[in-house]
Protein backbone atom coordinates (compact mmCIF):
# COMPACT_ATOMS: atom_id res chain seq x y z
CA UNK A 1 0.00 0.00 0.00
CA UNK A 2 1.62 3.07 -1.38
CA UNK A 3 -0.57 5.51 -1.22
CA UNK A 4 -4.01 6.45 0.70
CA UNK A 5 -6.82 6.54 -1.61
CA UNK A 6 -10.21 8.46 -0.32
CA UNK A 7 -12.05 5.29 0.90
CA UNK A 8 -8.53 4.53 3.06
CA UNK A 9 -8.64 8.31 4.07
CA UNK A 10 -12.11 8.19 5.33
CA UNK A 11 -11.76 4.77 7.52
CA UNK A 12 -8.73 6.59 8.95
CA UNK A 13 -11.04 9.78 9.88
CA UNK A 14 -13.61 7.64 11.50
CA UNK A 15 -11.27 5.33 13.46
CA UNK A 16 -9.65 8.46 14.71
CA UNK A 17 -12.76 9.68 15.96
CA UNK A 18 -13.98 6.51 17.56
CA UNK A 19 -12.08 3.65 17.76
CA UNK A 20 -14.43 1.21 18.79
CA UNK A 21 -16.55 1.55 16.10
CA UNK A 22 -17.50 -1.69 14.72
CA UNK A 23 -16.72 -3.29 11.43
CA UNK A 24 -20.41 -3.28 10.15
CA UNK A 25 -20.93 0.67 11.08
CA UNK A 26 -18.05 1.42 9.45
CA UNK A 27 -19.00 -0.41 6.12
CA UNK A 28 -22.08 1.13 6.39
CA UNK A 29 -21.14 4.89 6.67
CA UNK A 30 -18.27 3.76 3.55
CA UNK A 31 -20.82 2.10 1.97
CA UNK A 32 -18.64 -0.99 1.25
CA UNK A 33 -19.61 -4.36 2.19
CA UNK A 34 -18.37 -5.74 5.11
CA UNK A 35 -15.84 -7.80 4.16
CA UNK A 36 -14.20 -4.99 2.05
CA UNK A 37 -14.19 -3.20 5.02
CA UNK A 38 -12.16 -5.71 7.32
CA UNK A 39 -9.80 -6.30 4.16
CA UNK A 40 -8.86 -2.60 3.89
CA UNK A 41 -8.73 -2.05 7.70
CA UNK A 42 -6.68 -4.75 8.40
CA UNK A 43 -4.24 -3.63 5.21
CA UNK A 44 -4.24 -0.25 6.84
CA UNK A 45 -3.43 -2.34 10.05
CA UNK A 46 -0.55 -4.10 8.31
CA UNK A 47 1.37 -1.08 6.82
CA UNK A 48 1.35 0.83 9.69
CA UNK A 49 -1.20 3.71 8.97
CA UNK A 50 -2.95 2.13 11.82
CA UNK A 51 -0.52 1.71 15.01
CA UNK A 52 -2.98 0.44 17.69
CA UNK A 53 -6.30 0.96 19.51
CA UNK A 54 -6.46 2.89 22.75
CA UNK A 55 -8.97 4.06 25.11
CA UNK A 56 -8.50 8.12 26.37
CA UNK A 57 -8.50 8.45 30.26
CA UNK A 58 -9.04 11.19 31.95
CA UNK A 59 -6.32 12.23 33.59
CA UNK A 60 -8.57 14.18 36.14
CA UNK A 61 -10.80 11.01 36.74
CA UNK A 62 -8.24 8.69 37.75
CA UNK A 63 -6.11 11.38 40.42
CA UNK A 64 -3.30 12.67 37.98
CA UNK A 65 -4.18 16.33 38.75
CA UNK A 66 -0.93 17.90 37.32
CA UNK A 67 0.73 17.94 33.96
CA UNK A 68 3.88 19.42 33.06
CA UNK A 69 6.26 19.28 30.06
CA UNK A 70 10.02 19.72 30.82
CA UNK A 71 12.94 20.67 28.13
CA UNK A 72 15.73 18.70 28.95
CA UNK A 73 19.31 19.86 27.76
CA UNK A 74 21.91 17.14 27.88
CA UNK A 75 25.41 17.81 28.86
CA UNK A 76 26.87 15.08 26.84
CA UNK A 77 25.14 14.94 23.01
CA UNK A 78 27.23 11.81 22.35
CA UNK A 79 24.70 8.33 20.85
CA UNK A 80 25.82 6.84 23.89
CA UNK A 81 24.61 9.75 25.94
CA UNK A 82 21.26 10.08 24.05
CA UNK A 83 20.56 6.43 23.40
CA UNK A 84 20.59 5.64 27.90
CA UNK A 85 18.49 8.84 28.15
CA UNK A 86 15.83 7.86 25.89
CA UNK A 87 16.23 4.40 27.43
CA UNK A 88 15.69 5.68 30.95
CA UNK A 89 12.75 7.47 29.90
CA UNK A 90 11.45 4.40 28.36
CA UNK A 91 10.91 3.13 32.36
CA UNK A 92 9.63 6.45 33.87
CA UNK A 93 5.66 5.76 34.11
CA UNK A 94 4.85 9.23 34.65
CA UNK A 95 6.41 11.01 31.36
CA UNK A 96 4.13 9.89 28.78
CA UNK A 97 5.68 11.78 25.85
CA UNK A 98 9.16 12.06 24.83
CA UNK A 99 10.32 14.35 21.89
CA UNK A 100 13.90 14.44 20.27
CA UNK A 101 13.80 18.28 18.96
CA UNK A 102 15.90 20.92 17.65
CA UNK A 103 16.68 24.00 18.56
CA UNK A 104 18.74 25.08 21.75
CA UNK A 105 16.88 22.08 24.10
CA UNK A 106 17.41 18.32 23.34
CA UNK A 107 14.37 16.85 24.58
CA UNK A 108 10.24 17.98 25.69
CA UNK A 109 8.88 15.13 28.00
CA UNK A 110 5.16 15.14 28.47
CA UNK A 111 4.18 13.93 32.22
CA UNK A 112 1.82 13.70 34.21
CA UNK A 113 1.50 12.87 38.04
CA UNK A 114 -1.00 13.02 41.24
CA UNK A 115 0.23 16.35 42.42
CA UNK A 116 3.16 18.62 42.45
CA UNK A 117 4.42 16.61 45.74
CA UNK A 118 4.94 13.66 43.13
CA UNK A 119 6.29 15.77 40.54
CA UNK A 120 8.88 16.79 42.77
CA UNK A 121 9.66 13.05 43.98
CA UNK A 122 9.68 12.56 39.84
CA UNK A 123 12.32 15.21 39.01
CA UNK A 124 14.72 14.35 42.17
CA UNK A 125 14.43 10.60 42.18
CA UNK A 126 14.07 9.54 38.94
CA UNK A 127 14.59 12.56 36.35
CA UNK A 128 17.70 14.04 37.82
CA UNK A 129 19.22 11.00 38.26
CA UNK A 130 19.54 10.11 34.49
CA UNK A 131 23.18 10.31 33.41
CA UNK A 132 24.51 13.49 31.04
CA UNK A 133 20.99 15.79 31.64
CA UNK A 134 22.97 18.83 31.89
CA UNK A 135 19.43 20.85 33.06
CA UNK A 136 15.87 20.88 32.68
CA UNK A 137 13.28 23.47 32.85
CA UNK A 138 9.46 22.74 33.46
CA UNK A 139 6.56 24.58 32.45
CA UNK A 140 3.25 23.55 34.94
CA UNK A 141 0.22 23.23 33.02
CA UNK A 142 -2.48 25.60 34.24
CA UNK A 143 -5.55 24.63 32.22
CA UNK A 144 -6.06 22.51 28.66
CA UNK A 145 -7.69 24.56 26.36
CA UNK A 146 -7.28 21.84 23.17
CA UNK A 147 -7.15 17.66 23.48
CA UNK A 148 -7.08 16.28 19.69
CA UNK A 149 -5.21 13.32 19.01
CA UNK A 150 -6.74 12.93 15.36
CA UNK A 151 -4.33 14.17 12.59
CA UNK A 152 -5.50 16.20 10.04
CA UNK A 153 -6.27 13.70 6.73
Amino acid sequence: MKKLDATNRKILKILQIDGSTTNSDLAKQLGLSPASTLERVKKLEKFGYIEEYVALVSPEKVGKNFTAFIEVTMADHSAHALSNFMEAVMDIPEIIECHHVAGDKDFILKVITNDIKSYESLSMEKLAMIPHIGRFNTMIVISQRKRNTAIPL
